[in-house]
This record gives C-alpha cells, sequence and structure tokens, in this order.
C-alpha cells in the first residue's frame, strides 16, 4: 500500500451517530478531511446540519440526517436514507451515548435509568452494526468504531451504569469481530479519557482536573480531534488488519471525576 492510501477515504461512506457537537463533530470533520461522504447522524437535526454545512463549505461531502438511536425506525430510516444518499455504506461510527457519569449512586438510580443507558450505549450500538453490516459486506469495505470509555475498565464511585455498559461495548467488540470478520468486516472500539466537552465542562471544577492532571503523564486533557484521530486510524485502510481491539486515548493516564 502507498502512503498516500493509508489514511485516504475517498469513494468511503460513514455514518456518524451523535455527529452533531463534540467527539461526535471531530470525527465528522476528520474523515471527511480525508475524503469520506459523511452522514452526520444526531438527534439535533439543526446542530447536525451545522456541521454537516461547515464540512461542505471545506469542500468536503456531507449531509445532516435526524436520528434517535433508542427508536428502531430512526435506525433502519438512517440506513434506508445513506443508501438513498451515497448508494453505499462503508463505516459506521457509533458515537452516540450517554449517562448519568458520577451521578449513578445506587441509592437513587432506578432500574428503568440503568436500562436506558444500556438502550442509549449498548443496545443501538449492536442494533445499527447488524443494520449496516450486509451493506459493508457487499461494498466489499467495512469498518465499525464502537466508542468506549476510560470507565469500561475504571472503579468510581456513582457510575455503575454508565462504566458497564461501557465494559459491555468492548467486549461486544471483540465478539463482533468474529462475527463479521468473514466478510470482511473490522470491529474496533476508541475509549477515550477525559476529553474537553461539553459534557465535561457541565461536572469538571479546577480541584477536579487538577486531580485528572496528576494521574496524566501528558499532563492536558484530550480534545475531540484526539478521539477523531484514533477513529481515523479504525476507519483507513492503514488498520487493515486491526479488529477486535479497544484503543484507550487517555493521555497515557488516568481520569476519573473523584
Amino acid at each position: 500500500m502507498k502512503p498516500a492510501e493509508l489514511f485516504d477515504l475517498s469513494g468511503k461512506v460513514a455514518i456518524i451517530t451523535g455527529g452533531a457537537n463534540g467527539i461526535g463533530r471531530g470525527c465528522c470533520t476528520m474523515l471527511a478531511a480525508h475524503g469520506a461522504s459523511v452522514v452526520v447522524a444526531d438527534l439535533k437535526l439543526d446542530d447536525a446540519e451545522a456541521t454537516a454545512e461547515e464540512i461542505r463549505h471545506d469542500g468536503g461531502k456531507a449531509v445532516a440526517m435526524a436520528c434517535n438511536v433508542t427508536q428502531d425506525d430512526d435506525l433502519t430510516g438512517l440506513v434506508n436514507q445513506t443508501l438513498a444518499e451515497f448508494g453505499q455504506i462503508n463505516i459506521l461510527v457509533n458515537n452516540v451515548g450517554g449517562g448519568g457519569a458520577g451521578r449513578e449512586s445506587p441509592a437513587t438510580l432506578t432500574v428503568e435509568a440503568f436500562a436506558r443507558t444500556f438502550d442509549l450505549n449498548v443496545f443501538s450500538t449492536w442494533r445499527l452494526a447488524q443494520l449496516c453490516a450486509p451493506h459493508m459486506a457487499k461494498a466489499g469495505y467495512g469498518s465499525i468504531i464502537n466508542m468506549s470509555s476510560m470507565s469500561s475498565i475504571n472503579r468510581s464511585p456513582a457510575i455503575s451504569a454508565y462504566a458497564s455498559s461501557k465494559a459491555a461495548i468492548n467486549h461486544m467488540t471483540a465478539n463482533l469481530a468474529f462475527d463479521y470478520g468473514p466478510a470482511g468486516i473490522r470491529v474496533n472500539a476508541v475509549a477515550p479519557g477525559a476529553i474537553r466537552t461539553d459534557a465535561l465542562a457541565s461536572v469538571l471544577t479546577p480541584e477536579i482536573e487538577a486531580g485528572m492532571l496528576a494521574h496524566t503523564p501528558l499532563k492536558r486533557l484530550g480534545e475531540a480531534d484526539d478521539i477523531a484521530g484514533a477513529v481515523l486510524y479504525f476507519a483507513a485502510p492503514v488498520s487493515c488488519w486491526v479488529s477486535g481491539q479497544t484503543l484507550f486515548v487517555n493521555g497515557g493516564g488516568v481520569q476519573t471525576l473523584d
């Protein structure tokens, strides 16, 4: 493979869920900058359109699509709309996710809230992979990238639902790699540490940040592009013999809220 081809996504079509803001937005702009046609899927259609418009303004190809990943009709609609717009699917970034990190005390967390976290983070990831895989196999190129978290291996209070859902992502990724590998589809996960997003800003204090940096060799918190770079690696031909892996992107350290 020639050096210029290692990160070339020309002719590839990528779906990124939760693509309007934060890490998802970084993934959309990164993959588009390397030639992919990008579907910015998000619950917030106006924000998704703004991200898509930015990509188009910079010379890339992108469309915005509304999607609630907890609704199966939205997931099937997302796949069908992507095929109608671009004719194929090659890359899926299951970025959307959430939970009450640091606010999941078992004294107050309900079973329903616990289940919603798995519905959002795990079940939607599995289902969208199931929907996209046949089209990736038909296209002859497939890469599924799931978004995990450092919380999947950390031990902290008040985060049992979110952390266990992300641990499930790790193991599911490794197993799906066996299911989809024979069709030429790679399945990997990226596990971010503390990334400067609006979600982190809502709980970050100077004291918490100082504690995080004390255990981070690179002495800074992450940015969305740090995660997008890892996603690019898994999406691109450079990683053509890498599957079933979870890559922790955390500045070499451990960041927790406690």
